[in-house]
């Protein structure tokens, strides 16, 4: 039986920041990292493309928790604590720099992941943080009522003991049951950050064409997104769509992933500015353009989709087929039948309800010593570093909050 002052289930992001910041706090703390697969930080690995998105260059936290459909409320107070400058300013200070993109994200200046990765479990090895892998929980035991000790068990019959336990598994529907048999309530979990199918539609042959910016809704639903689309060979995807599926994760759930949307594919242009076209364009094949700022190949396809032929002339379209063409390009809709998540990268929205976390120290308000923090709770967000960011801002405040607990006696 192991007994620390801090355990800590999880071996990602917000687990190593926690166990960092407690022992930075409290020198001479013991911690141990419990992860169940046999390499920590593995999110952190493969975000970005292997370059990791490590936070958004928001730094504002009232209008950095727009980017949290689930946990806007709760997670203000914590970014004014430690937000996304805090984790600029604190990877800067243990030697890895970053940089913003044009989009706000900020990478590594190495672009490399395994520079965060080393960053993190170098500097935990130097502060004799444990780091445990190929350690699966198969129980918790409430903290004992006299001595405040709760007994982390593992499928090797190992046991860790503590009056400090943070969890950290992120979407761990197993550690979940575990939870909600210490009488924490979950939110059941659905998935975030998916892709649009469109089985047979016409305009996946065009797959590879990425527009920079579009205007998509899903009627009925009452969520509007902008940003950069991407066509694939199923259907949809890029920001303006990983937007989209993040604000309707549930309500498109409910809808078992059949539902309609709307692309405004030229969003900077009006109608006026498409009708004008007949005198600025009279001779000139409608065909041929001009495109709107739409590559060629989607303008051809879109013109074609509204009834234009080669042999029309934007001085000879009629009133109806001007309606179409505008209806195509600012209304375009077409029909979704299912969805494509991203593997290890893909994000569930639902947890542990938030209700029952106190967020000035991630503690839980029915278990005292009992910690959590990542997307073990109900929040996340879009994509584009903000769900590290709540990662490194949870284990931040988690990682002060058992260190103070330490230094009271609790």
């Amino acid at each position: 039986m192991g007994i620390f002052d801090v355990v800590i289930v999880g071996g990602g992001a917000a687990g190593f920041f926690a166990a960092i910041t407690a022992v930075e706090t409290r020198p001479g703390t013991s911690v141990v990292i419990l992860e169940q697969s046999q390499q920590v930080l593995s999110k952190v690995r493969i975000s970005g493309g292997g370059r990791c998105n490590v936070t958004h260059a928001c730094f504002d936290p009232s209008h950095l928790v727009n980017s949290y459909p689930r946990g806007s409320r709760e997670l203000l107070g914590p970014f004014h604590k430690f937000g996304p400058a805090d984790t600029v300013s604190w990877f800067a200070a243990h030697g890895v720099k970053l940089k913003t993109e044009a989009d706000g994200r900020m990478f590594p200046v190495s672009d490399d992941s395994e520079t965060i990765v080393r960053c993190l479990t170098g500097y935990a090895s130097r502060l004799g943080i444990s780091i445990l892998t190929g350690k699966k929980i198969v129980s918790i035991k409430p903290a004992d009522p006299e001595e405040g000790f709760y007994t982390i068990g593992t499928s090797g019959g190992d046991l860790y003991c503590s009056r400090n336990v943070m969890i950290a598994t992120g979407s761990s529907p197993a550690m979940w049951s575990l939870l909600a048999g210490l009488g924490l309530v979950i939110e059941p979990p659905v998935p975030s950050l998916f892709t649009f199918n469109m089985p047979k539609n016409p305009v996946t042959a065009l797959m590879g064409i990425t527009i920079p910016n579009v205007n998509l809704s899903i009627p009925g639903t009452g969520i509007h997104t902008s940003g950069p689309l991407l066509i694939t060979h199923w259907g949809l995807s890029g920001p303006a769509v990983l937007k989209a599926s993040a604000w309707g994760a549930r309500a498109l759930a409910q809808n078992e992933y059949r539902f309609s949307i709307e692309v405004d594919w030229i969003p900077l242009t009006g109608h006026e500015e498409i009708k004008a076209q007949r005198e600025l364009s009279g001779a000139k094949k409608v065909l041929n353009g001009p495109h709107f700022g739409l590559p060629q190949r989607l303008y051809h396809h879109l013109a074609t989709e509204a009834g234009i032929t080669e042999d029309i002339r934007w001085a000879t379209v009629t009133k109806t087929q001007m309606d179409r063409l505008i209806f195509v390009l600012k209304s375009w809709n077409a029909d979704i039948a299912g969805k494509t998540t991203f593997k290890e990268e893909f994000v569930t929205a639902g947890g542990i309800i938030l209700r029952q976390v106190n967020f000035k120290t991630f503690e839980s308000r029915k278990h005292s010593g009992l910690f959590l923090a990542g997307e073990v709770l109900d929040i996340d967000a879009v994509t584009g570093g903000f769900n590290f960011q709540a990662a490194w801002t949870g284990g931040f405040l988690a990682g002060k909050g058992m260190a103070t607990r330490l230094d009271s006696g609790s």
